[in-house]
């Protein structure tokens, strides 16, 4: 080639995708678990899903007329508060739960400019928020169906856990993620419709596998594994929270560094940290360092190569 070719900033493609067809299709994704937990958990778990929803959805209609734009017909803040809810404890003040719906939206996502500005996923963001201020309430998980330890505190303690319980989801934790079987239906959907693709739910969940499997201390035990992936919110997270659009690297070879980073990740956090899950702050330190991620793996431009000389 002897000159470079010019291309305008224009889209040449116009797809019939649109954002608001997007969020729809994860909002019916998320309803076998939401299901599930209001049947598990009883009619408080519909409460503070309701709250978390109405919290998020308020505070961006109110931003949106303050700034005189309004964005909550793309559904956006429905997801945000619904993946929130399900990651809270059923037993939580519905009161911190509008307050975290609230944190997600106007800190995460709207002072940083909306939709596709936010830097971290803002559902996880409000959960962190929320543990850090009120650890004693986000991880009180006995209820009127549930008492005692969550099978991954029984589990980190050396106690036995029954794993079919866990796998059906009949198992304190929180509101939407016990149901390994509701999340995966839910999964399979937004696969099969090409909303996501496996390739950071497959090498998160490989890696995390293959990390506890070495430094976990039972080895390859099938048991072992198998409440590690069913348990807590490792499901829910690699395919509802670690595939968002706007937080997760957009380069083929990032998704994949994105998915084995947060596998390592959440192996480090559960084995040798004090806690028992890992998931939230996992994906929060990946959201971090995905413009690092997608500056290392970005792809050479045509008619470039290393060093940044023209190819002639």
């Amino acid at each position: 080639m002897s000159e470079l070719y010019k291309v305008s900033s224009n889209p040449h493609i116009r797809s019939k995708v649109t954002t608001n067809g997007i969020m729809m299709s994860v909002i019916i994704a998320l309803m076998p678990a939401t299901g599930f937990g209001i049947f598990n958990f009883g009619p408080r778990a519909l409460a503070v899903i309701l709250v978390t929803v109405a919290s998020t959805v308020l505070t961006e209609f109110l931003f949106g007329l303050y700034r005189k734009k309004m964005t909550i017909t793309d559904l956006s803040a429905v997801v945000t508060g619904l993946l929130l809810a399900l990651n809270l404890p059923v037993t939580i003040p519905l009161w911190m739960a509008a307050l975290g719906g609230i944190f997600s939206i106007l800190v995460v996502k709207m002072l940083f400019g909306g939709l596709g500005q936010n830097f971290m996923n803002p559902a996880l963001a409000a959960r962190c928020f929320l543990l850090i201020s009120f650890p004693t309430a986000m991880t009180a998980f006995d209820c009127d169906a549930y008492t005692g330890a969550t099978p991954l505190a029984a589990l980190k303690a050396g106690e036995q856990v029954n794993i079919m319980e866990m796998v059906l989801g009949r198992t304190a934790g929180t509101i939407g993620e016990t149901s390994v079987i509701a999340i995966i239906i839910g999964a399979c959907f937004l696969i099969l419709i090409g909303v996501i693709d496996l390739r950071i739910p497959g090498s998160y969940i490989v890696t995390f596998v293959l990390f506890v499997g070495i430094f976990g201390g039972h080895g390859f035990d099938p048991a072992f594994l198998t409440a590690q992936l069913a348990g807590g919110g490792l499901m829910l997270g690699a395919f509802f929270m670690a595939t968002d659009y706007v937080t997760r690297p957009i380069t083929v070879k990032g998704q994949y560094l994105f998915g084995i980073f947060l596998g390592i990740m959440t192996g480090i956090f559960r084995i040798f940290g004090p806690g028992s899950e890992g998931v939230s702050y996992a994906i929060i330190l990946g959201n971090l360092l995905v413009p690092l991620i997608e500056k290392v793996t970005k792809p050479v431009a045509f008619g470039y190569g290393k060093g940044g000389k023209h190819h002639e």
